[in-house]
Formats: C-alpha cells, structure tokens, sequence
C-alpha cells in the first residue's frame, strides 16, 4: 500500500507520513515462506508436545501428575494461537496471477522472483501477547510444582511469580503495537524498560530465589534437572527482550516483521516444548524414585 504524501502540510502530512512508515510492507516470496514454515513448524511442535505430555500422564506418580497436566495445557494454548497466527499471516498476504508474475519477472529482466501481494487483510500478531497472558504464569507454575517446598511456600511463589509474569506482558504489550518504521518508534523503548522490572524479578526468582528449594532436593540427578529446566527458562526468556528491540536496531518493514516472528516462534519452542520436557524428565525420575520420595515431597498416601 503506497501513501502519496505530496503536497499535504501540517498534521495531515504528518498523519500521512506516519501511515506512510507504519503500512503493512511488501514481501517477497522467500520471506513470506520463512514465515510460513517457522510458524507452521512451531504449532507441530505445540501440538505433538500436547499429546506427548498428556499421553504420559499414567506413568507420573500423583503428586507430580498437575506439573505434567499444565506443562501440557502451556503447549495446548499456545498451539491454538500459533494456529490462529498461521492462519492470519496466510490470510494477510496473496501470490501474484501467474501472467502477472511472468510479466513481473520479464519487466526485471529476470533478476527478482514476483512479490507477495498484500491483501488488505491486516496481520495479527497480538494472538502471541494473548498467548504469553496465559501460558506464561503456567509456565512458572509447572516449575514449582517440581519443587520440593511446603503448601505455603508455592501459594506465596505462584502468586509473586505469576502478578510479576502477568504484569511483564500487559507493560509489553502497548510497544509492540508500535511497528518499525514509526515515527513515535522509541516509545516502544519506553514500554521495553516497564516491562523489564518485573522480567527482572522472575529472572531472579528462578535462579537465586529457587536455591533454597533446589537445595532440599535429596537426589542429586533430580537436583541437576529442575535447575536444568530453570536454566533453559532463564536463557530462552533472555532472547524475547532481544527479539522486542529489533526495529530499534535497525531492522525495518519485512525484515522487522520476519525477525521478529522467526524469533519469538524458536523462542517459544525452547521455552514451552523444551523446558516441558525436562519437566516431564522430573517428574518421571521423581515417580521412578516410588512413594518413599512422593511422602518426602509431601504426599501420605503414596
């Protein structure tokens, strides 16, 4: 979509010129597909991981049976938003007729393949903050329920970690609604820093603020995975501030936009399907240990 600013003056061409910078951007051929085949390989992972988690759930012993039932309820959630982000970003962009694309191709002497046509349908990418409003605590949630700590002890945590969770996305939110390219693009810095305090604060709950209950674990090897699953959760949680700040680097139109799904998507991965898998490791070591470990963990009848 192409805005003619030529001859306005005053808000209107500043209206115009903001438009202008913030239209949905052309996009070839090899982008839209990158997009195409990220996302769509990103909702196969959420969805095979539902299955996977769930089907496993009769070999758990019960007191760690809810850690697996929301590792795989983050992972069913997630795949219905990458489903609607799939099918938005499908919708948002049309291939060129193909005597178009020959004559397209003919006009530039054969050195560019025929872009993607934009079909008037915008792209939505709010589904993934909808997505993070809700998986997101889960995700802390399943971490603790590893953990070896007393009934008040995760009441307080959940609580803490899933406000400071809830919080981190609803101060990211408004700043990712500012494209690259926008005039008022450093607001979206603004948003960035809000967003950080709580963000902050979760990374440190789950390094320095777990010690305490890592420590209680007796097991040494299950000891070692739980600070594994943290570790993954710390380190694929570190690239989502990286990937918010690419169009202030730089990055602008289709580039922001496929750098900033490519990432976000391999983000979510490790965060959602990878570190759900250590849970699962957990929580199978854990039952393999049988019911004396369970009563240890706080359970009687084991």
């Amino acid at each position: 979509m192409e805005f003619d600013c030529t001859g306005l003056k005053g808000d209107e061409l500043a209206n115009c010129n903001y438009f202008k910078a913030t239209a949905q951007p052309e996009m070839t051929k090899q982008k839209f597909e990158l997009v195409y085949d990220v996302t769509s390989f990103g909702l196969a992972c959420m969805m095979a991981s539902t299955l996977f988690f769930w089907l496993r759930l009769s070999d758990i012993h019960k007191r760690y049976r809810t850690a697996l039932v929301i590792t795989g309820m983050v992972t069913f959630i997630a795949a219905y938003h990458y489903f609607r982000i799939f099918n938005s970003w499908v919708t948002a962009y049309e291939s060129m007729p193909a005597k178009d694309c020959q004559e397209y191709i003919i006009n530039h002497k054969y050195e560019s393949d025929c872009p993607m046509l934009i079909s008037g349908v915008p792209f939505n990418d709010a589904y993934r903050y909808m997505d993070w409003f809700l998986t997101v605590p889960l995700l802390l949630l399943e971490i603790l329920f590893v953990m070896k700590m007393d009934a008040d002890e995760m009441v307080s945590k959940a609580w803490k970690l899933g406000v400071s969770s809830a919080l981190m996305i609803i101060a990211g939110y408004p700043g990712e609604m500012i494209p690259a390219g926008a005039p008022n693009i450093m607001i979206r810095l603004a948003f960035w820093a809000f967003s950080m305090c709580p963000f902050i604060y979760v990374i440190y709950s789950l390094s320095c603020g777990a010690r305490a209950a890592l420590n209680r674990e007796d097991d040494p090897v299950i000891r070692s995975k739980i600070n594994t699953a943290c570790i993954m959760t710390i380190v694929s949680w570190l690239t989502y501030p990286v990937v918010y700040i690419l169009p202030l680097v730089g990055l602008k139109g289709a580039n922001a936009i496929v750098g900033i799904q490519v990432g976000y998507t391999i983000s979510d991965i490790i965060s959602k399907c990878g570190v759900g898998l250590f849970i699962y490791k957990v929580t199978l070591a854990k039952s393999e240990r049988g019911g004396a470990y369970a009563k240890m963990d706080g359970v009687d009848d084991a």
